[in-house]
């Protein structure tokens, strides 16, 4: 288990109390409840080995990472005869708003979908990297860790069976979502300048947002963030769960009627999420999450020091979200995103050895430069086609319209 915050040796160190400056009460503090931060490193682990091709770290170290979560994971779940799925119950999602139930003796929440569906992402991932070791490293990993060979197929089964609840026909945040209560939005939006922070509103007047339908960020959207739309509804099949287009779209809209964006992340992750499903709004997000230190929008947080994650998500959301980039199975995926407001741009990455790949997007083509190297060429998968681009050679690809 991997700590939420941690000091320099690695131990939880987050805080147990928080203050609220509206009513001027210390409160429980249950972000530590937040083990969903052990996915987040073995995604980490998993994308740095597709775009370096460091098979090094990924069967020794990254091997390790993977499958001590994997293990964490399944030793948290809790099998429910009623349902036949597994639960992982008392936990908090990255919506830090809900952190239990209303009038409930304890804190945490039940199967909230995020942390099910990337703890069952991480199960297969790392059954996936034991099949591909070398039976020496394989061995040796065992030995490590003491794994025994009989902990796999129960492995097997919770990569396939985690529980995702669902209420009219969208992706409930978690389990009980739909019993709690609706907010009325547009009074609160008439009563206070901001309501970014509804916690502490809602708290100062005597209130808990623990019993509205109201997000501080992104939560069951994050899985868009991750996860391309293809891979994501592969995950709900692989669960034995419904997902298409259609509830992922009503999806979408339900929670961003439902979200007070009282995190930087959180316009970060609604528009890159909505460059897939609706351009003219990505935009506005994007604007705003780029606005987010320089206009002070928490009022006052800038003057301790500015969001750096939101900011390098800014830039990610031009090299990854607008381009698709992806890399998977030793070639770069491209599934660009054209977007009005953002006609051309260009950068360099890194990948497998190569410094400096150009890529620029422009009047509907795309336009791909490798420089010159002993490295292999560089195989480039799009929707309609796969091209392969050597050192030394630029490629130009018109892009198909919509």
């Amino acid at each position: 288990m991997y700590p939420w915050q941690s000091g320099s040796d690695g131990r939880e160190e987050t805080q147990a109390l928080h203050l609220n400056p509206r009513s001027g009460r210390w409160l429980p503090d249950n972000s530590r409840l937040q083990h969903h931060v052990g996915s987040a490193v073995a995604y980490n682990v998993w994308q740095y080995y597709e775009a370096t091709g460091d098979t090094e770290f990924l069967y020794t170290k990254g091997a390790e990472m993977l499958v001590q979560i994997a293990r964490f994971w399944t030793d948290s779940v809790v099998f429910d005869p009623a349902t036949g799925r597994y639960r992982i119950r008392g936990v908090v999602g990255p919506d830090e708003y809900h952190d239990g139930y209303p009038d409930a003796d304890r804190p945490g929440l039940n199967d909230n979908t995020y942390t099910n569906v990337t703890a069952a992402w991480v199960v297969a991932r790392a059954l996936e990297l034991l099949r591909r070791l070398p039976a020496w490293r394989r061995q040796e990993l065992f030995e490590r860790v003491r794994l025994e060979e009989d902990e796999l197929p129960e492995w097997e089964e919770v990569s396939r069976r985690l529980y995702v609840p669902y209420h009219q026909g969208v992706i409930s945040q978690f389990e009980g979502y739909d019993d709690l209560a609706e907010l009325d939005w547009d009074a609160y939006r008439a009563r206070y300048d901001s309501i970014r922070r509804l916690d502490r509103i809602l708290e100062a007047e005597g209130d808990t947002v623990n019993r509205y339908k109201a997000s501080k960020q992104a939560d069951v959207l994050m899985l868009g963030y991750l996860f391309p739309p293809t891979e994501l509804q592969s995950l709900f099949r692989r669960l034995g769960h419904h997902l298409d287009e259609e509830i992922w779209s009503r999806t979408v809209d339900y929670y961003l009627r439902r979200t007070s964006h009282g995190s930087t992340l959180s316009e970060l992750v609604h528009g890159w999420v909505l460059a897939r499903v609706r351009r003219a709004e990505a935009w506005q997000y994007f604007q705003e999450a780029l606005e987010a230190d320089v206009a002070d929008v928490q009022g006052g947080t800038t003057g301790e020091g500015i969001h750096l994650g939101a900011m390098a998500g800014t830039l990610d959301l031009v090299q990854r979200c607008l381009t698709g980039l992806t890399p998977r199975a030793d070639a770069l995926s491209l599934d660009p995103v054209p977007l009005p407001a953002l006609s051309e741009y260009g950068f360099a990455l890194s990948y497998r050895g190569h410094w400096g790949i150009g890529l620029r997007l422009h009047s509907g083509r795309l336009e791909l430069a490798v420089p010159d190297s002993e490295e292999s060429p560089v195989r480039v998968v799009l929707a309609d086609r796969a091209v392969t681009v050597a050192p030394g050679e630029t490629c130009m690809l018109q892009l198909p319209t919509d």
